[in-house]
């Protein structure tokens, strides 16, 4: 489903990603963990069409995020990390508004938000305002409103920050429903080290730009002679606080202008 071969972005004389290659069967639950800095972000903005690379090649359900980015932006859906949705709507207005965007035929969308407002337990609240949600209720709306489109893959950047256990347990729960269900592809990024552990089929870990890392939890651990996923990973990036990156708000806006100029 999505297959990176010998990636490289660079800006100027600073090297983001450098020369990474990794791939995601279809229908995986895959994390893709990094400290701040270490390339994540930028990877994630490439995925997505929303950076081009500079020199490698990617693909996301068989196209090219280079020369087919139309296609690949079909093929996916995505829950950036900070909220994208529109407060003022309702949200039956915020899904019906995304499901326009795509092209979803108006029969199969109304079918649709129905079953995925249900599904996330925000049909009873389908007619309220946005501003009204708790931040759980919000982030579980950007989840159906991200596979509202029947898409092959959902990315998802830091999809439960901020959010108490039980909103977090409850959120998996529908992704990996859906996955089961659907066999929808899921890639996300976490600084919740437990929640990789236990919802990924594989990690990558990247840093400094190359990925340091790959395999399921229990590997890592193995190589690392860690007790847990947090060890390993702090054996593999060190222990020294990085700094901050620019927020997922800043790459939900590119990408939607990119939707809007189709």
């Amino acid at each position: 489903m999505i297959a990176v071969q010998n990636l490289c972005r660079r800006y100027g004389e600073v090297v983001a990603v450098d020369d990474i290659s990794f791939a995601v069967p279809a229908g995986e639950i895959f994390a893709f963990l990094g400290p701040n800095g270490a390339g994540k972000s930028t990877t994630i903005k490439i995925l997505t069409t929303l950076l081009r690379p500079t020199a490698g090649t990617v693909r996301v359900n068989g196209h090219d995020v280079v020369t087919e980015p139309d296609k690949v932006r079909r093929s996916f859906g995505i829950v950036f990390q900070d909220p994208s949705l529109d407060s003022e709507l309702t949200a039956w207005e915020n899904m019906e508004i995304h499901g326009v965007l795509y092209d979803v035929p108006r029969k199969q969308r109304r079918e649709r938000i129905e079953r995925l407002l249900t599904l996330v337990e925000l049909w009873d609240r389908k007619d309220s305002r946005v501003l009204t949600f708790s931040g759980g209720m919000r982030r579980r709306l950007e989840i159906a409103r991200g596979l509202l489109h029947h898409p092959k893959i959902i990315f998802l950047d830091e999809p439960t920050l901020g959010l108490d256990p039980q909103t977090r347990n409850q959120m998996w729960n529908y992704l990996r429903e859906l996955n089961r269900a659907e066999g929808t592809t899921v890639f996300f990024s976490t600084h919740y080290m437990d929640e990789a552990e236990r919802i990924a089929a594989r990690i990558a870990i990247i840093d400094h730009g190359r990925i340091v890392a790959l395999g399921t939890a229990s590997e890592l651990k193995q190589q690392t002679g860690g007790a847990s996923l947090e060890d390993a990973f702090l054996a593999l990036t060190g222990k020294h606080i990085r700094e901050e990156t620019a927020g997922g708000a800043d790459m939900m806006r590119a990408f939607m202008r990119g939707q809007m100029k189709r």
